[in-house]
């Protein structure tokens, strides 16, 4: 009897029904039984290098054909070492301590009962990601550790390097003996799909949007599942009257040039007109010499003209641009105090960092940058899951509930009270 394929809303709606059925084991599963998953994983990623990067090697060309810019190029790529990292990644989330069932409170009314606020996941995360494949490990890593399942659906860029490692983690979970189902990878591009998804509230307790803007907002307005995102990165180095020359040289080159297509390089260049008359033009130099197109204000520009350094004037709307490429907007300020609410202006709540050596200044500075991660004379490329030794991250928030910053097991999970009593009833 001839049988009608499966609709692409019935599809979603069996994935995520599938997802909540696998949540309540995984919910409950024992540490050690979680970490023999991505033990596996981490071991299969290695084995699978090769099948890996011929995966990915066809989601490049694809790229090549579509024009994608050097730097979008560069986070769709799986090199050898990224796979090597993925797997490190992934064994470091198992060596972390297992956030479910932690006690993070205590209450003892008057009543007599014993009452404990406990960690539990959240249950079924969805998470929504353009171009970096190794978001499917990192997340997929993530949400077993805290124990939660999650819905993966990545951009059509990185789809072969998706299905790919989609297929390993879940050969991981069964071989281990745990539902496959607690992750799964939606099997289409097709856009649709995500609007079927951000629609299964009854099953899905949270969506992680990871990509640009325009995907960011487009899960904000259409989704009756709570969001937790961030829909820019556009991050601030600031240069300090105060600033070490050669420190200031090397971060603001490391922040903007390291991986200049990722939400924590830096957009904006804001230095203390000081330290600008006297040490602008090297650092501007060291940032040509590394491919970057300069675009300064009136200041900046004098300073640059005169050096013979290239750059183009600066409009209004570069300061409030995520260039993600090569690109980098140049504001000469007359005090630290300027300096912060250019950043608050301007920025996105991201990451942004400042360069002194008063200590005042800079306590001033992390107290006053409404961002979510703030730095003291260091690179805002820091602003990662595993470099700040969470393993990994599900994304990175610059909302102001649940989670700010990179999200690691912690802010996976929620958390419930348990009530211990010995008879006690309300009077």
């Amino acid at each position: 009897m001839f049988e009608e394929p499966e609709s692409l809303d019935h599809l979603v709606q069996r994935i995520a029904r599938q997802a909540r059925e696998a949540s309540y084991g995984v919910a409950v599963a024992k540490t050690e039984h979680k970490n023999a998953v991505l033990s596996r994983l981490a071991t299969l990623i290695e084995s699978s290098a090769e099948d890996l990067g011929a995966a990915n090697e066809k989601d490049l060309a694809v790229g090549r054909e579509q024009g994608l810019s050097k730097a979008l190029l560069d986070r769709l790529a799986l090199t050898p070492e990224r796979i090597a990292s993925m797997a490190e990644g992934v064994r470091q989330v198992a060596s972390l301590p297992d956030p479910v069932g932690t006690e993070i409170g205590q209450l003892k009314p008057d009543s007599g009962i014993d009452i404990r606020k406990v960690r539990v996941p959240i249950g079924v995360v969805g998470i929504i990601y353009e171009s970096r494949p190794n978001v499917t490990v990192d997340c997929a890593a993530l949400c077993l550790k805290s124990g939660n399942a999650c819905i993966l659906r990545g951009g059509r860029e990185a789809f072969h390097s998706n299905q790919a490692l989609a297929a390993l983690v879940r050969q991981a979970l069964e071989e281990e003996g745990m539902d496959s189902n607690a992750v799964q990878l939606i099997p289409t591009t097709d856009r649709t799909a995500l609007g079927f998804l951000l629609k299964q509230d009854q099953y899905v307790h949270c969506i992680v949007p990871r990509g640009g803007e325009g995907l960011i907002r487009y899960v904000v307005e259409n989704s009756n599942i709570p969001v937790i995102k961030h829909f820019e990165g556009i991050c601030s180095l600031y240069l300090d009257s105060e600033a070490d020359l050669q420190m200031a040289r090397e971060i603001a080159v490391n922040a903007k040039c390291q991986r200049p297509g990722v939400c924590n390089a830096i957009e904006n260049l804001v230095v203390h007109r000081s330290f600008a008359a006297a040490h602008l033009a090297e650092i501007a130099q060291a940032l040509a010499n590394e491919g970057v197109e300069l675009r300064a204000d009136v200041e900046a520009g004098a300073i640059l003209h005169r050096a013979g350094i290239g750059y183009r004037t600066a409009a209004e709307e570069d300061w409030s641009t995520e260039y993600l490429d090569l690109i980098l907007s140049i504001r000469v300020v007359s005090s630290a105090d300027e300096a912060i609410s250019f950043i608050n202006r301007y920025g996105s709540q991201h990451s942004d960092s400042i360069i002194t050596t008063n200590e005042a200044t800079a306590r001033r500075f992390l107290r006053a940058v409404d961002s979510s991660t703030v730095y003291w004379n260091a690179s805002t490329r820091f602003t990662d899951g595993y470099e700040f030794g969470l393993g990994a991250e599900i994304g990175i928030s610059t909302d102001r509930l649940h989670a700010r910053g990179p999200m690691g097991l912690e802010e996976l999970c929620t958390y419930k009270y348990e009530v211990h009593g010995k008879g006690e009833v309300r009077k």
